[in-house]
């Protein structure tokens, strides 16, 4: 039976309809697992025991860690997909997608399994002792071996945006939210499993993602049997964009590692008020987490079909959206900063540092949107080595001096020092953005290339990538 071909949805109509569509419905899946990811906390703050919520805190700062390698594998899968279908090429999508998951697996068990057996070193490196070490240990130990199933479960999602399917996307993570909303209480609270509840939680609800998104996934006709001939072209090429995003991933919670880090020196009442953040953060920015998860689609069709000026356009809705959304939950979030003390029944450092988050230094996550929105064009245009390049900057030049230099601020410092590091290199990566684009469409006027050249050594090599040499070389290109 022939497969029907896919059509570029992107390609025609308002660009500002089609980011704010994708953005949304993604916001309202992430939303979800966000809400709930919060209501997880809460629970545990219930047991009124600060060495638990310190050990959320470490947990989520070592699964950041291991989801930044999802979020790299998904955004490859997501972009060279998306360009192949710009580009008319919905049989080469399909192929290069099945056969990736392939490394997809293997590669995220190999992390999974390194991560159960050196779990005990990873948590002191993270500044985690005590009681608190103790209960993070076993939270780490029974969710890392279950890893490849949230990383194929987010590749297949990313296929799914890729083809434009954005309601579908937001129902595979809706249902994940409603799985651990539905197991939290009752392993939590009606088998008294405390932390271990939370994480046989987070294990069902990985399975229950990983088979929502192969289900929603089927009638598009974009997985097949996984081509052992096909594979190692299909890795040289998502490796190309995998690679370096894994790397740009990795980045954020390296530099959250070093913050967890810090407010350990000033006791688990500081690092409790770090997992708040670390929780509510994502809850009030999830439309800015979805709108950079979301265009890239829009940006990679309309670059594979050769339409340049919708590439800017996006990246120009794009920014006005985050400010958007940066100066509604400012407001929101500084109004309801009392509630949210009671809530998690915070007080001294944890509700000072609630207080500091929610009244001042929100503002500073407009400059984190900027290089996120920065971050999805150069993944999507071939130049993945400068998400790597930003974002390892931030992380370390952007995070570790300003820490330092406010640390005898106590725990408020730390916070100082985060968010100011960020604003420099927010401005940076937009700039560098924009340039790339500009670099393009001047590179377009000149010549256009063709996916479907018969000249190509191999289908794989008509994606538009970019070496790390050429792609500084044109960065410093005049205008």
């Amino acid at each position: 039976m022939a497969h029907q071909p896919h059509i570029p949805r992107f390609c025609s109509g308002s660009i500002l309809r089609h980011v704010f569509i994708m953005s949304t419905t993604g916001a309202l899946g992430l939303m979800a697992v966000f809400i709930v990811d919060l209501l997880n906390l809460f629970y545990i703050s219930l047991l009124h025991n600060p060495a638990l919520t310190a050990a959320i805190g470490f947990c989520g700062a070592v699964g950041f860690v291991q989801l930044a390698v999802c979020i790299g594998l998904s955004i490859a899968t997501s972009a060279v997909c998306a360009k192949f279908l710009g580009a008319g090429r919905g049989d080469l999508a399909r192929k290069l997608g099945s056969s990736f998951m392939v490394t997809v697996f293997i590669l995220t068990s190999l992390i999974g399994m390194l991560t159960y057996f050196f779990a005990t070193p990873i948590l002191h490196l993270f500044g985690a002792y005590g009681h608190g070490f103790s209960e993070a240990l076993l939270y780490i130990k029974t969710v890392s071996p279950f890893l490849p199933l949230i990383a194929l479960g987010m590749a297949l999602t990313g296929l799914l945006r890729a083809v434009g399917d954005a309601k579908n996307a937001m129902a595979v993570t809706i249902l994940g939210a409603l799985a651990t909303a539905l197991f939290d209480p009752i392993l939590i609270f009606g088998f008294k499993l405390g932390l271990l509840g939370a994480a046989l939680s987070t294990v069902l609800t990985r399975f229950v993602i990983f088979f929502a998104a192969i289900l929603y996934l089927r009638p598009h006709n974009l997985l097949e049997k996984p081509s052992l001939k096909a594979w190692p072209e299909a890795n040289k090429v998502m490796g190309h964009i995998a690679i370096p995003a894994i790397l740009t991933n990795m980045a954020t919670p390296i530099g959250g590692a070093y913050i967890t880090h810090s407010m350990a020196k000033f006791g688990l009442e500081a690092v409790a008020g770090q997992a708040v953040i670390d929780r509510i953060t994502p809850v009030a920015f999830a439309f800015i987490f979805a709108l950079t998860g979301s265009v890239g689609p829009i940006i990679s069709q309309n670059y594979g079909a050769g339409h340049m000026k919708r590439v800017r356009e996006t990246l120009l809705c794009s920014l006005k959206l985050v400010g958007l959304c940066v100066a509604f939950m400012w407001l929101l979030l500084a109004l309801l900063q009392n509630q949210i003390i009671i809530l998690f029944s915070a007080t001294g450092t944890t509700a000072a540092i609630i207080h500091l988050f929610c009244s001042w230094l929100i503002a500073g996550h407009f400059f984190i949107g900027m290089l996120f929105v920065a971050n999805v064009v150069f993944n999507n245009l071939g130049y993945p080595l400068f998400s790597t390049l930003f974002n390892w900057s931030r992380a370390t030049l952007g995070t570790i001096p300003f820490v330092w230099l406010f640390l005898h601020f106590g725990p408020k410092g730390v916070l100082y020092g985060q968010f100011l590091g960020a604003v420099p290199f927010g401005i940076c990566a937009i700039w560098a953005a924009f340039h790339v684009i500009k670099t393009l469409e001047k590179k377009q006027r000149q010549s256009t290339r063709s996916f479907s050249s018969p000249h190509a050594a191999s289908p794989f090599q008509d994606v538009p990538l970019a070496t790390e040499d050429s792609a500084m070389a044109e960065l410093n290109t005049p205008p």
